[in-house]
């Protein structure tokens, strides 16, 4: 029997022994699917090192699901085989020990989770977690380093890369729970200096964030052997999942979001099916129909940016595969049903403010604390939103500014043509009417367009001291931690 007829013939008996389990999930006989595995999948020094980044980019209670996110990857991947050694984790870790979590030391991601928090290391934490000690990392840079374990990602040029970024986001920003925030031509800058280095074969960046597609679309040039996926668009919000009074919400006791609708998509899925057979691709596809959401009520539009043929390389190249989910291939739907509803991410501090107030006893230290909390989060909202609008009435008319600050630029142009102008222009603007936050950052697109309209910086500052007079001294304003630029 010739090596071919073999092959059919073997592949013939495989077929007549599938059973299909699930409308996604087929069963394969114990060991069949080592038929199926590739030269790339094999324990080949040639092949290169697993390498991966983790960064939850936020800190506060109220943003508990980002650090759960990270936790949970971190657990994918030990599971998949990456080693501890080639994993560098950036987050706060001002959530597991926090008084507001109901399960002391414990983190999950959702509601029947298991405790993803044990085991993780604690690379870069508390105020380590900033955009020096990213860029350090990512460059393999240990003489940049300042505080931290000193891990980087020490890759060669045959190593694969996977990063995971999981924050709040605006136009052309990623936030940081340190300032300065993490801009977009910066991080793009550092993916070229990476690729000149020539210290990688492939890398794959996903990026959950509130109009995270700006990050990349005109900047992520092609020919970088980089394939990235976003949570949203350049437009829109990004959205937190399992939350209080969802469907399905978390256990009772808690008061926040345990995790992000982007990032829990693919991790379900990567939790689930043998990555040895599934693709980039298949699960960008799969994602982005359940971010997408089943109506018009929330949603997102996930996206891919860079060297899309990536896309057809298999999961196992940067997530590894769990052993126990070797008889588990994908076919091209998800059993992961969309969630019937799902939260604004940033509305997700409100949400948590509120549960907190709605649930504590009359009259106690904890409801008014939760009250004080609301009023504050509200009171920053109006002032920054009142400051931009005024600012934009200032420099361009009152008929005019609309058009101006809510401008769009065509698909596949960045947000702004000078990022030092949009940087200069957003501390100019915190010099006087105070921090962006969290929240503010999705002005973002506003200042890049007084940029974008030849505004000089002369113009800006006496715009923004005629429409603050005066710094609010709450908290969501205060100036404490640095300029956001």
């Amino acid at each position: 029997m010739t090596h071919i007829a073999v092959v059919v013939y073997f592949v013939s008996f495989i077929l007549l022994l599938v059973t299909v389990v699930s409308r996604d999930v087929i069963r394969l006989p114990s060991e069949a699917s080592k038929f199926f595995r590739t030269a790339e999948n094999d324990d080949d020094p040639s092949i290169g090192t697993r390498w991966a980044v983790l960064v939850a980019g936020s800190s506060g209670y109220w943003n508990y699901r980002h650090q759960a996110d990270i936790c949970h990857a971190y657990q994918l991947l030990r599971q998949g085989g990456v080693k501890e050694e080639n994993i560098v984790v950036f987050m706060y870790d001002d959530i597991a020990k926090n008084e507001e979590n109901p399960r002391p030391g414990v983190i999950i991601n959702s509601p029947h989770g298991e405790d993803v928090y044990n085991g993780v290391p604690k690379d870069y934490t508390g105020d380590d977690v900033n955009v020096d000690n990213l860029f350090a990392v990512l460059l393999g840079n240990k003489n940049a380093l300042k505080g931290g374990s000193g891990k980087v990602v020490d890759s060669g040029p045959n190593d694969h890369i996977f990063i995971y970024y999981s924050d709040h986001g605006g136009p052309g920003v990623l936030g940081m729970p340190t300032s300065p925030y993490l801009y977009a031509n910066d991080l793009n800058d550092v993916l070229k200096k990476k690729h000149a280095s020539g210290t990688y074969k492939s890398l794959v960046f996903y990026l959950e964030a509130c109009e995270s597609g700006s990050i990349f679309e005109g900047l992520l040039a092609e020919g970088l052997n980089i394939y990235a996926t976003t949570a949203s668009n350049a437009e829109e919000s990004s959205w937190g999942t399992y939350c209080p009074g969802e469907e399905p919400s978390p256990p009772s006791e808690y008061e926040t979001c345990l995790g992000d609708l982007y990032s829990v998509a693919w991790m379900e899925d990567s939790d689930k099916h043998n990555l040895q057979t599934e693709s980039l691709h298949q699960q960008y596809e799969l994602v982005k129909k359940r971010t997408a959401g089943s109506g018009s009520f929330y949603g997102s539009h996930v996206m891919e940016f860079g060297d899309i043929e990536l896309s057809k390389e298999k999961l196992v190249l940067y997530m590894g595969t769990n052993p126990a989910n070797e008889n588990f291939t994908f076919v091209n739907e998800n059993s992961l049903r969309p969630h019937l509803r799902v939260t604004n991410q940033r509305d997700a501090d409100l949400v948590h403010f509120w549960e907190k107030y709605r649930k504590a006893p009359e009259g106690s230290a904890r409801k008014v604390e939760a009250q004080k909390q609301v009023l504050e989060a509200m009171s920053h909202r109006l002032h920054v939103d009142n400051s931009v609008q005024l600012i934009g009435k200032l420099l361009f008319g009152i008929s005019e500014a609309p058009a101006v600050l809510n401008k769009v630029r065509p698909s596949g142009e960045p947000l702004v043509d000078d990022w030092d102008c949009l940087k200069t222009m957003v501390r100019a603007f915190e010099k006087h009417c105070g921090s962006l936050s969290q929240y503010g950052i999705k002005h973002m697109r506003s200042i890049a367009n007084i940029c974008n309209a030849g505004i000089k910086m002369k113009q800006m500052e006496e715009a923004a001291m005629q429409a603050c007079p005066t710094i609010p001294a709450g908290p969501w304003s205060s100036l404490h931690r640095g300029f956001s630029a």
